[in-house]
């Protein structure tokens, strides 16, 4: 029907370190799940982001009681500290 989803973002992984390729960090700002869907209307796309809460601090704590506490940070904030 024209329109296109496309993932933004990670569930379950709002912000992580990585060395692949280069060294760098990735971090959402907000634990919530996202996605977005595309558009084509009059032959430009539009883009709708889609946030969607989730039982983040359950999985903050899993992390955390898993020994990954950068992960849980993310998970509870979506910032890595």
């Amino acid at each position: 029907d024209g329109r296109m989803i496309v993932n933004p973002g990670s569930v379950g992984s709002p912000g992580y370190r990585d060395i692949v390729p280069f060294r760098h960090r990735m971090e959402a700002g907000s634990p919530d799940a996202r996605y977005a869907i595309l558009e084509q209307r009059g032959g430009q796309w539009h883009v709708t982001f889609r946030h969607v809460p989730y039982d983040h601090e359950a999985m903050a704590a899993l992390a955390r009681q898993n020994g990954h506490p950068d992960l849980a940070n993310a998970l509870a904030t979506g910032w890595i500290r």
